[in-house]
């Protein structure tokens, strides 16, 4: 009887709760292995997120030590300054050309120049026709009489128009 006991307590457990707990076993097994890629895809990405941060400020530190040691140099400050301020040197004369396509412009550029400079004179723009108006409300005071701007001119007629249709 003895011998009996001992076959039944050494014996190891087969049937549906073996296969059940192999089955537990093999999916932790399993979501380890899993999370454990993950983390290491989620490093790799930011790891190649961080090399590229690294190359493009690398890039932009060398674009500022460029600038830095083009600043320096005593020529090209001046060079701006002439280029972006407009300075010369003593002795030298300033020329601005106020058109510069009116220069460098064919012929078919100048006529088109032309056209168009006769109708940004019937319309100017807000500061110049307040600009206008300040000078012949003076000149009205000097003289008594003014004559109208082309664009004003134009808008008065409009204006009259539009009153003769208001007493209507």
């Amino acid at each position: 009887m003895a011998s009996s006991g001992r076959k039944s307590s050494s014996r190891i457990p087969s049937g549906p709760i073996a296969f059940f707990l192999s089955i537990i076993l093999v999916v932790i097994g399993l979501i380890q292995l899993v999370s454990t890629f993950h983390t290491y895809a989620t490093n790799l990405a930011e790891l190649n997120s961080l090399r590229k941060t690294q190359a493009a400020l690398i890039e932009k530190n060398q674009d500022l030590q460029n600038d830095i040691a083009r600043w320096s140099d005593n020529e090209y400050v001046a060079a701006q300054a002439r280029e972006r301020l407009g300075f010369v040197f003593p002795g030298e004369q300033a020329i601005r050309v106020l058109h510069p396509e009116a220069v460098t412009g064919d012929a078919t550029d100048q006529t088109d120049a032309s056209e168009s400079s006769s109708h940004t004179a019937t319309n100017l723009p807000w500061y110049k026709e307040l600009s206008y108006a300040f000078e012949q409300a003076d000149q009205k005071k000097d003289d008594g009489q003014a004559s109208p701007s082309p664009s004003e001119s134009s808008s008065s007629t409009t204006d009259s128009n539009t009153t003769k249709d208001n007493q209507q």
